[in-house]
């Protein structure tokens, strides 16, 4: 093989399908066995069949190359098409069947070649194939129209951002401190047993915060805990340069958190449905990113002092208010739609069980999508 470079593929999780993984130069690999791959051939990472790295290559993935840990096989197009065996590594009864006949001591277990062209699979006529693979196809089309919609939005709302430093009139607001519109403001909670504490997280990207779950005091290390407060500003110190920053819903109010969580209040002139958005700007997390400190990137903090040195152009309240309403409602559209391919998917999933299983009968699914 005269090569100059190598596009590599892999196979997703999930049976979520072959991709273009890499591209590798050829320079100082030597007696390195490659194997190129092609339109609807199947292939499967044999350390991952627990996770279902099973996949029909499709276009974008055709011509890349795997090593012998992604044996290669091609289907027999008088049996079986391409789509169909797609369809059949999602059932997770065949998901199940390839992890219990994988061997090994850890949870990277391996199936060899023959164990999986072994598996079980039930091959109806190709017209009932076809009709199967038509079926979830339309309920994918229907999924991925949401997914679209959803993307198209998300692109407004991060174009819409831009509002958020700019007055009525359209110019860009004055500068101020972020330590002269919320000051530091920690409460802490002793940690007693027998007393019954909720733990929260903080997403990156100003995503907001997580619920990970409750606890006893008796259960943790710490003495104490910071306490979460309604529309509070809290942050992650550590790696706060990916955006660990966001405004405390009325849900999480009383969770608690370690002291590498600190809390900020916020002063009369500032709006927490404004200052939510900010805490999802590339902007704040430049500036977060710029001052953090420590020799260990990721374990560099940045310190409640640091936060509060940032400078952002500031809107009138009443100015503050009419873009958080702009941006919530473009946000409350993103959700809905997101919950609505959500509920298609697992819609589909049942779908697939139920044919593959034959629970449920082609024509009545038919009438269905």
């Amino acid at each position: 093989m005269d090569l100059e470079e190598i596009p590599y593929a892999g196979v997703r999780w999930n049976a979520e399908g072959v991709y273009h993984r890499d591209t590798v130069s050829t320079k100082g690999i030597t007696g390195k066995a490659v194997y190129r791959i092609e339109k609807d051939d199947v292939v499967y990472n044999h350390m991952w069949p627990t996770k279902a790295a099973f996949g029909v290559v499709k276009e974008d993935a055709a011509g890349c190359y795997v090593t012998n840990h992604f044996p290669l096989f091609t289907v027999k197009p008088h049996v079986v098409i391409p789509a169909f065996v797609e369809a059949t590594f999602q059932y997770p009864e065949f998901q199940a069947e390839a992890a219990r006949r994988a061997v090994g001591t850890t949870e990277r277990k391996q199936i060899s070649n023959a164990a999986f062209a072994s598996l079980p699979i039930w091959v109806p006529p190709l017209s009932a194939q076809r009709r199967i693979v038509e079926i979830i196809g339309a309920v994918d089309s229907q999924i991925a129209a949401l997914d679209g919609e959803a993307g198209a939005l998300e692109g407004v709302y991060r174009a819409a951002m831009s509002l958020l430093w700019r007055t009525a009139d359209g110019v860009e607001a004055g500068l101020r401190f972020l330590g002269d519109v919320m000051q530091l403001d920690v409460v802490r909670t002793p940690m007693e047993a027998g007393t019954t504490y909720h733990l929260a997280g903080v997403l990156n990207a100003g995503r907001g915060l997580v619920d990970k779950g409750a606890f006893d005091g008796d259960d943790t290390e710490y003495t104490a805990m910071n306490v979460l407060r309604e529309d509070q500003v809290v942050m992650r110190k550590l790696t706060a340069w990916e955006g660990p920053i966001t405004v405390v819903p009325a849900e999480f109010g009383g969770f608690v958190a370690s002291n590498e969580f600190p809390t900020f209040t916020l002063s009369a002139d500032i709006a927490p449905s404004w200052i939510k958005h900010v805490c999802r700007t590339p902007r704040l997390w430049a500036e977060m990113q710029s001052r953090v400190v420590g020799t260990v990137q990721r374990r560099k903090r940045l310190n409640p002092d640091q936060l509060l040195s940032v400078a952002l152009p500031i809107p009138p309240r009443p100015r503050q208010e009419q873009v958080a309403e702009v941006l919530g409602a473009i946000e409350e559209q993103i959700a809905a739609i997101r919950a609505e391919a959500d509920e298609l998917r697992r819609a589909r999933a049942g779908l697939l069980s139920g044919l593959l299983d034959r629970t449920i009968e082609i024509e009545s699914a038919e009438q269905e999508v």
